[in-house]
């Protein structure tokens, strides 16, 4: 039977976090995220998530919604291995909606991968079968972040991210209660665009004082602010990371030009996984460096991003834990995890990850 599609449907995930998760640009306590599942003619079914975080993709779950109960119709009949000139067509329509066409996409992938009988990673290239992720603290007290530090360590885990905004003195306090519990972890800082870009130089200089190495420092300044970006990167020996700022090739593109970061964070969510692909072709043609990361996601799409970063390799910084800050996980299948890596070898085709007491979707 063909990879016609025959049926899409879709509907909210909402999922509780384990606490409050409190960055520079808001607090989170429940992920609202949207569920996507593409029926084909041979029986494949492919699942995708929606993942709106509003002040940075300017998506929630209810414009995620409302565009997809606008042009999924459109779907119903169209080959599902057609679905790069899908995302085109949706990109048309729907230029700025990024998380609902990154949903939509993923689902089609998974529907299309599952026909084939091929792992996503293996269809993206295969470079490897696993990815090792770091896992996050929010802004929280120094103490909380010294018990997070020591529980992050104790899970095998080697990389820590830590949640920075703006307040010199507290976000010292913070990384310090982040090495006292955890001395063995690689850290890396995440500001979310809460700095100016002086004040993120003298947070990394006052860091250095106390000899304290940091990996990574993402997003320090407002993402319109290329200049501050350049700055910070010109004036630090520490990588610089772009997230907020990248939502394309084109921006990937004026990084490389401008001199403005030394990484560049792409989220499936930001770009879709189309774009995404060309982000990735972009930044490796200029010597810029990859990191992977998301929105509050799921497991079913950091499983998505896992597969994304697995499959074409030469990605230097993985950010994919959001699923273990979830106080529920509604999925099954997936990666089997160690620690920090996440490991798709044993996935026999698609994402692998679809929703408890439903098929898989495997034919």
């Amino acid at each position: 039977m063909s990879t016609k599609i025959v049926k899409i449907t879709y509907e909210p995930l909402d999922i509780p976090l384990l606490e409050p998760f409190t960055i520079a640009i808001g607090r989170l306590e429940h992920v609202r995220n949207v569920l996507i599942t593409i029926e084909l003619e041979n029986g494949a079914i492919g699942y995708g998530e929606a993942a709106a975080l509003e002040p940075i993709n300017g998506e929630n779950q209810a414009t995620i919604l409302a565009t997809l109960k606008t042009y999924t119709p459109l779907l119903v009949g169209r080959d599902a291995l057609e679905w790069r000139t899908i995302s085109a067509e949706i990109h048309k329509v729907f230029s700025m909606q990024n998380a609902a066409r990154a949903g939509i996409e993923m689902a089609l992938l998974d529907a299309a991968t599952k026909s084939m009988r091929v792992p996503l990673y293996k269809f993206l290239g295969g470079a490897s079968s696993r990815v090792e992720t770091d896992i996050s603290i929010p802004i929280v007290t120094p103490e909380r972040a010294r018990e997070l530090a020591a529980e992050i360590q104790a899970r095998g885990v080697h990389f820590i991210k830590i949640k920075v905004g703006g307040d010199i003195a507290a976000d010292v306090a913070r990384v310090l209660g982040v090495v006292e519990g955890g001395s063995k972890l690689g850290i890396q800082l995440d500001a979310n665009q809460g700095y100016n870009a002086p004040g993120a130089v003298q947070l990394l200089n006052e860091l250095a004082r106390l000899n304290i190495p940091v990996r990574l420092f993402e997003q320090p300044v407002p993402k319109h602010d290329w200049n501050g970006m350049k700055y910070v990167t010109q004036h630090s020996s520490v990588p610089v990371a772009a997230d907020e700022t990248i939502f394309n090739a084109y921006d990937a593109i004026r990084v490389i030009e401008t001199g403005a970061a030394t990484v560049v964070n792409i989220k499936l969510m930001k770009s879709g996984l189309v774009e995404a692909l060309d982000i990735a072709a972009v930044c490796r043609a200029g010597n810029i460096q990859l990191m992977i990361g998301g929105m509050i996601e799921s497991k079913l799409a950091m499983c998505c991003s896992a597969h994304f970063a697995a499959g074409l390799g030469g990605f230097d910084y993985i950010d994919l834990d959001t699923p273990m800050l979830l106080a529920e996980d509604p999925f099954e299948g997936g990666w089997k995890q160690s620690g920090g890596i996440y490991e798709l070898s044993e996935i026999k085709a698609g994402i692998g990850c679809y929703p408890s007491g439903r098929p898989s979707g495997y034919i």
